[in-house]
């Protein structure tokens, strides 16, 4: 499976315990953050121990990383065990010490040359002003996200989120990198003697408070509040414009292999959750994703379905599903009230500039005028 960066992604030592959640939910497997997980590779080969500026985390600085990587309970309490990441600094004082998901890293100055290993990482740099050096692609894509384009400069490719190329990152010679441990826990050691590196638990749902944990890095802890609070500001006034008259929405998603619910632990469920607008009963899990098959896609009726799709299309079930009969017998459908979305900011951009950009996606279709 091709990850994605709402997707968990582990090195080849424990990619074989790939398993999915599954529950007995209207026919759907329920997906947590251990369903179908990938392998993740590097150019540079098993690491050894050693940091630059960094300390191993040990005894309870870290979180069970199994239980993590496998939704229920702990998938949950992920925003809880963030609670002590940051730093005590005083903003534009450095050194700092930045706790984080890998222990604690020593900043000497405040970087200027930064290299992020995911998309919400490149959203959030990007987001405070600052151009990464570096960046990966997904395996979907292998440019630039068109709403960042304007703003992120020329950074250079480092590789994909599940396979870091190691020397090209060395060579652009970065003063901090950003990633998380769920994507790129094996090769920690390895970033961590190239450059000072701060990880967060995982991508995703928890994506304000890995905005303030990168922000943390750069002094810019307050500015990233204040965006925040502007989110936040932009979501309630479009739960105001509705009122007690909120439709039902599906976040829809079509990938290599399986078509998926976003449920409410998921980038685009924390939106939702955000104005408030509801989800469809089976979307109401405390889990990434509800899967269904092509012959399960009334599954996904809701007043409004907004659906994107991985990769090509053509490598994906979106055609024969929208083609097919079942489709057209859903009442999103019949109303008119199912329509593409950009798979980019709705599911891969894990950032605030992806969220303000679904949030005019919404007030546009659910709520004009707000």
């Amino acid at each position: 499976m091709p990850p994605t960066s709402d997707d968990p992604v582990l090195s080849p030592r424990t990619s074989g315990r790939r398993r999915f959640l599954t529950a007995g939910i209207a026919g759907g497997a329920v997906l947590g953050l251990g369903g179908l997980l990938t392998a993740c590779g590097s150019s540079g080969g098993s690491g050894g121990s050693g940091s630059s500026g960094s300390t191993p985390a040990g005894g309870g600085s870290s979180p069970n990383q199994k239980s993590v990587k496998q939704g229920g309970d702990d998938y949950a309490a992920v925003i809880e065990r963030m609670k002590g990441f940051g730093t005590d600094a005083a903003p534009g004082v450095y050194p700092r010490t930045l706790r984080h998901a890998m222990g604690e890293t020593v900043l000497p100055a405040r970087p200027t040359r930064v290299v992020v290993l995911d998309t919400g990482e490149l959203d959030n740099v990007v987001a405070l002003g600052i151009q990464p050096v570096g960046i990966v692609y997904t395996d979907g894509s292998k440019s630039l996200t068109s709403y960042l384009k304007d703003k992120a400069g020329s950074p250079a490719a480092v590789g994909t989120i599940n396979s870091l190329n190691l020397e090209a990152i060395a060579a652009l010679k970065p003063d901090l990198i950003l990633g998380s441990q769920l994507r790129a826990q094996d090769q920690y050691a390895q970033l961590s003697k190239i450059a000072p590196t701060v990880f967060s638990l995982r991508p995703g749902y928890p994506w304000k408070q890995n905005f303030l944990l990168n922000a943390s890095a750069f002094g810019l802890e307050a500015e990233a509040k204040t965006q925040l609070d502007a989110y936040q500001a932009a979501a309630a006034a479009i739960g105001a414009k509705l009122g007690d008259k909120r439709p039902t929405i599906t976040p829809l998603r079509f990938m290599p292999g399986r078509t998926r619910l976003y449920a409410e632990l998921s980038f685009i469920g924390t939106i939702l959750t955000d104005v408030p607008l509801p989800q469809p009963a089976i979307e109401q899990v405390k889990e990434l994703a509800v899967e269904v098959s092509p012959e399960q896609i009334d599954k996904a009726d809701a007043d409004w379905i907004f659906y994107g799709v991985y990769g090509s299309p053509s490598s994906t079930n979106q055609d024969a599903v929208l083609g097919g009969a079942l489709w057209k017998t859903l009442g999103a459908v019949k109303s008119g009230q199912a329509r593409p979305v950009s798979d980019e900011t709705w599911f891969l951009g894990l950032g605030v500039m992806a969220a303000n950009v679904v949030l005019n996606d919404l007030k546009g279709f659910v709520a004009p005028g707000s």
